[in-house]
Parts: structure tokens; C-alpha cells; sequence
């Protein structure tokens, strides 16, 4: 079979990676992909993965490609394309895709219409306001003493949370989504959100609009610098499994979250096939849901599809089929962590084309898998081509002896300015 993945980042590549070790496949092709994704090759046939140059967001241009093409799933990694259409625009053209449909996408592409389905359908959130003037917005952030997350309603490619502790913060940057137009229409209309506190863990479950299943919880880190410091970025390194939160408790936690969610869709008429990421704290009062995104972590796929056991292009095409009912989710006993590079700067101005050294270094260590997901080829050698640049991803039989290998493979590699926190697991249970 045929496969076509759209997208070019560090969670494309860890879906690549784990769809070409699948026997089906004997052709996949990847838009825009990235070096790293062009170096993998099919286990069915040992045929490399094929780079197509056209953008993520290109809809029309995948759409020819996909007619021209016929791949028998197409997979999609990233929100944009998601919330512009692209499955409803493949469908209606006869295309098997995996991924929500615009409407569905919604939970990500909007966060004020999230937020006002999980209050409708009593689902565990923070206290949270929907608004457009900053005035109320003001008074709302003021009633929560400035201790609030400043969210903006549209797609911000990572950067579109701004976490505040005081009123300053909060007045500040309502003011810069609702006044300024720092993220153009995506600020036009905000959340703001209680701060909670607790422990923050990424859930993530597979949905056929019917059944779901769930994948083991991992722990995101999203601020740019150690100790949970510095602006929010789209995660510095993850790790899977999360100790704090396993078996019968991580369960309950998410039945509690997808069971009204999953009800809640079929009362709306949301058709939802695909992966459903709830970023959610764990406070004294139990689990509250931070937010649904509608496609797989970035640095958590990272760490699941090394752990992943069942046949990934199986899994999908069940989603798609409505088949998921029948499936059990299977993962080995190993831990995972992924480290992420980037380029100095991020999630701010940062500078392209810095040459990578010593990533040849780390081919040939056991259980360590590098995951490219800004990087370009120029001349004969590869550079940074993003903010984020490399998932240094290392597993091992225990969560400590995983953080050391993935470090000491991090350490082969740099390049100029290199950003890196070091702390990428260390607060968990070890």
C-alpha cells in the first residue's frame, strides 16, 4: 500500500519512522518532510521514504498530488492543515485520510469554542472567560489576582499561550493579542484562564468517533529554559511513561475527561477519527483539562512510537474505519525520553542555516533515535532550518538510565547558538 504524510517536524518523522517498520507499506511519500524522513527506509522493500516539496498548508497542491498519486492513507500530522480542511477537501475527492474533519479540528483550531464545550458538557476545566474587549478581559484576569494563562482563539504555531503571574502580565498581554495584533487573527479573540496549580501531563487517545483508546500518559515540557522557566514554546522534550500517573489512575483520569467529551460529540454531530490530545493538570481536586489538541504532541509522539508495539498503519486505517472497537493498544516496558535542540532564541528571533555537527556520531548507539524536525540540506551539509531542530530521543529499561543516554547522545551533537534544557524528565519519579 501507498502512504502519504503531511508535515515536516520532529512528530512526522517519529510517525515515518514507525509507519515505515510496518510490512504494508511499499511507497510512502512525505510533504514537505525533512532530511531526516528522507533517510528512512521501508521495511517491506528497503525503498527510501520520498520527499515531495509542497507546503503543509498547500491544500490545493496536495490535493493534486494526492489525485495524481492515488496513495491508498493519507496521514496528517500538523493542526494548520487540519483546521483549514484538508480531510474534508481529501474525502470529498474519494481520498482515505486519517485525521479530523475541520468541524472536529475545532478543539484545537478554536480555543474559545473548546473551552465553552467543556463547560456545556461537565467537563473538568479551569475557570475560564471567552472575549474580544479588553476590558472585560481585564476585570476577568483581575478577579483571578493576575494568576492566569492568556490564551488566543486561533492557531499560534506554539506561541500563542502567554502565561502570566500578576496583573501587569495579564493586562500586558491581553493588550498585545486584543490591541497590538501580535498574532494577527488568531489574538482577535482570547481565553483567559486560572492558573492552576499541580502537575502538568499530556493524554492522548485514538478516536474513531465511537470507541477510544488510550496511549500511556507523558509529561511535555513546554517552557523554553530549566526549572520550568522562560517563555512557553511548542515543548522542549517530553517523556513516556509518566510515573505519577499509570494503569487504573490514568484510566479513571481520562474516562473521566473523554467519556462526556466523546458523548458531547456525538450530541453535536462531531464525527471525530483520529487523536485527541488533552494537556491537563493534575491539581488536589483531581485532573482539569488545559486545552484538546487535535493531533499528536510533537515531542510525545517522539517518545510513543518507540514504545508503540501495535502495526501504526493498522492503527490508523482503524480510526479511519471506524474499527477501533476490536483493538488493543500495546506498548513494551521500556521508558522513553526525547531531548529537543534548538536554535538560540526560540520560541523568539533565531538564526537559520547553522551547520549540525556530530549527528553521524549517534547512528550507532543502541536505543537512541535522532528525529529531525528543523533542519535542511545546504550544499553538502545539514543546517538548522527552525526553531526547533532536533528530537534526541533515547530509550532504556528505566526512566534514569533513558535520560542518560539521550543526554549523552545529545552531547555528540552541536551546532552554533544550540539551545537545550537539561532537565528534560529529571522532576519525575525515578
Amino acid at each position: 500500500m501507498k502512504l502519504f504524510v503531511i508535515g515536516s517536524g520532529g512528530r512526522e518523522h517519529a510517525l515515518v519512522w514507525r509507519l515505515a517498520q510496518s510490512p504494508h507499506p511499499t511507497k510512502i511519500w512525505s510533504a514537505p518532510g525533512n532530511p531526516g524522513i528522507s533517510d528512512e527506509r521501508l521495511e517491506s522493500n528497503g525503498m527510501p521514504v520520498e520527499n515531495v516539496p509542497i507546503g503543509a498548508e498547500d491544500l490545493s497542491l496536495l490535493l493534486d498530488f494526492a489525485n495524481e498519486k492515488k496513495p491508498d492513507l493519507t496521514v496528517v500530522g500538523p493542526d494548520n492543515p487540519l483546521g483549514m480542511g484538508i480531510v474534508d477537501l481529501f474525502q470529498e475527492h474519494g481520498h482515505k485520510i486519517w485525521g479530523p474533519n475541520k468541524n472536529a479540528a475545532r478543539f484545537e483550531a478554536s480555543k474559545a469554542f473548546s473551552q465553552e464545550f467543556m463547560e456545556k458538557y461537565d467537563i473538568p476545566a479551569p475557570k475560564a472567560g471567552v472575549f474580544t474587549n479588553p476590558g472585560p478581559a481585564g476585570e476577568f484576569a483581575a478577579s483571578l489576582e493576575g494568576h492566569c494563562a492568556v490564551k488566543a482563539d486561533g492557531l499560534a504555531l506554539g506561541k500563542g499561550v502567554i502565561v502570566c503571574t500578576n496583573q501587569q502580565e495579564a493586562d500586558r498581554a491581553i493588550n498585545d493579542m486584543l490591541v497590538n495584533g501580535i498574532l494577527g487573527e488568531a489574538g482577535k479573540k482570547i481565553v483567559v484562564q486560572e492558573l492552576l496549580e499541580g502537575v502538568e501531563a499530556s493524554l492522548h487517545v485514538l478516536s474513531d468517533g465511537e470507541s477510544w483508546r488510550l496511549f500511556p500518559a507523558s509529561q511535555d515540557h513546554k517552557r523554553a529554559y530549566d526549572g520550568d522557566t522562560g517563555p512557553n514554546t511548542g515543548g522542549m522534550g517530553a517523556y513516556a511513561p509518566a510515573s505519577f500517573l499509570r494503569n487504573s489512575e490514568l484510566l479513571e483520569t481520562a474516562s473521566a475527561i473523554i467519556e462526556p467529551w466523546i458523548n458531547g460529540c456525538k450530541e453535536e454531530g462531531i464525527d471525530y477519527r483520529g487523536i485527541l490530545y488533552p494537556g491537563i493538570m493534575l491539581t488536589d481536586n483531581g485532573a482539569r483539562v488545559l486545552e484538546f489538541n487535535s493531533r499528536f504532541g510533537d515531542p510525545e509522539t517522539q517518545v510513543y512510537m518507540p514504545l508503540l508495539e501495535n502495526d501504526l498503519v493498522e492503527l490508523l486505517s482503524a480510526c479511519t474505519e471506524k474499527n477501533l472497537k476490536g483493538i488493543e493498544l500495546k506498548f513494551n516496558d521500556a521508558a522513553c525520553v526525547c531531548v529537543v535542540k534548538a536554535s538560540g532564541g526560540y520560541p523568539g528571533k533565531y538564526t537559520k542555516g547553522k551547520t549540525i555537527y556530530g549527528l553521524e556520531d549517534t547512528h550507532q548507539i543502541p536505543g537512541v533515535k535522532v528525529f529531525h524536525a528543523g533542519t535542511s540540506i545546504q550544499g553538502n551539509n545539514l543546517v538548522t532550518n527552525g526553531g526547533r531542530v532536533l528530537g534526541i530521543t533515547a530509550w532504556a529499561d528505566t526512566l534514569s538510565d533513558a535520560r542518560e543516554k539521550a543526554y549523552a547522545a545529545a552531547a555528540r551533537i552541536q551546532f552554533e547558538g544550540e539551545l537545550m534544557r537539561t532537565d528534560i524528565g529529571k522532576k519525575a519519579s525515578i
